[in-house]
């Protein structure tokens, strides 16, 4: 990569592979290099600062930088139920992404619930497996393509399957 000097224009520009750095304008630059950078190493090494087991319940949603108004905080999305055990951790997860970065990044941790989806789905009507099947049963027949009928019966029996 060569960097040529424009004397008719003033401005350096640079011929060859540019990093993709190089490429953004600058106040986005800028933002990146204010926030971004410090929530997508926490993201990345998220299981590395706060362990195994709340790693399996726990999430960072957000970071906030510090302004003359308020502290750096980063936003974590617990699981309902282990607030507790988050909070009781939350000095050494302090400690531990201050250590990460070198100096002190986060300040303050917050806390936020969500219900776990995954949990909420229930199949109450196991008869109702066969509705979709029964319903556009006729439709399928009704086609003229033997190779589209196939495949519509085949991804009706995947969403039977689930």
């Amino acid at each position: 990569m060569q960097f040529k000097n424009n004397t008719k224009r003033g401005n350096v520009t640079i011929q060859g592979l540019r990093s993709f750095k190089d490429t953004l304008p600058k106040n986005i630059k800028k933002i990146i290099n204010k926030k971004g950078h410090i929530y997508s190493e926490t993201l990345g090494n998220w299981k590395y600062i706060v362990g195994d087991e709340l790693f399996k319940v726990c999430y960072p949603k957000t970071f906030k930088n510090s302004n003359r108004f308020g502290v750096s905080t980063l936003l974590v999305m617990v699981k309902r139920g282990h607030e507790v055990d988050l909070e009781y951790s939350k000095k050494e997860i302090l400690d531990k992404m201050n250590s990460f970065f070198g100096y002190s990044v986060v300040e303050k941790l917050k806390f936020i619930s969500f219900d776990d989806g995954q949990k909420n789905f229930k199949n109450n009507d196991v008869h109702q497996e066969n509705v979709a099947i029964n319903k556009y049963q006729n439709k399928i027949n009704n086609v003229k393509n033997d190779k589209i009928k196939k495949s519509l019966i085949e991804l009706t029996k995947v969403f039977k399957e689930k």
